[in-house]
């Protein structure tokens, strides 16, 4: 496996994008289970998610299973940021400079990474201390910059499939620690002791 990171996240891409589908809808109903199962999962609140695509774990079996005091967000781009943004199936939808859905809102509809108690974040790649390998636009390092040296609010968990662990990734002085990464089959607490 190659340390360029370019080169890996070709390969990881690629990876979880050759995942079957029907590994992929019985993926999705184990990683809502294990993001349930989390110690610091919320009961009330804002927890926000994402629109899998390329290849992504879907979280719609955990958006649907929500407890019903909490509100599913997804995000939404603004000029060098992420914002959050309350939608539920149905709701109008638009697409962003990189095709990606997000809620069509206006901007005082949307929140603040601050604002919700759990983000879980799509991954390219990860390691088992919890470094994750995304996509390499910085969106959510920027945006979750006040958490770097604070343990929460609000939780941050990495969601992947197996298949996208790698052995090890150099962590950047930008990177934000993630408080947990979930797959399919097993959750990997990175929150300090």
């Amino acid at each position: 496996m190659t340390t360029d990171r370019a080169a890996l996240r070709t390969e990881l891409r690629a990876r979880r994008r050759a995942i079957p589908a029907p590994q992929r809808i019985a993926a999705a109903d184990a990683l809502a289970a294990r993001l349930f199962d989390l110690a610091f999962a919320p009961t009330t609140g804002y927890v926000a998610g994402y629109w899998a695509l390329d290849g992504e774990i879907a979280l719609h079996v955990w958006q649907t299973r929500l407890p019903r005091d909490c509100v599913y967000c997804l995000p939404v781009l603004q000029p060098g940021t992420l914002k959050f943004a309350p939608w539920r199936f149905g709701d109008a939808l638009v697409t962003n400079r990189y095709g990606i859905p997000e809620p069509d809102v206006a901007p005082s509809s949307l929140l603040d990474a601050a604002d919700l108690a759990l983000i879980v974040m799509p991954l390219v790649g990860f390691d088992a201390s919890g470094h994750r390998l995304g996509m390499g636009g910085g969106w959510y390092d920027r945006t979750l910059a006040f958490r770097h040296d604070a343990p929460a609010p609000p939780y941050l968990v990495g969601a992947a499939f197996d298949e996208q662990r790698v052995p090890e990734l150099d962590a950047a002085a930008w990177d934000v620690p993630l408080d947990a990464v979930c797959t399919p089959t097993t959750t990997f607490s990175c929150r300090p002791a």
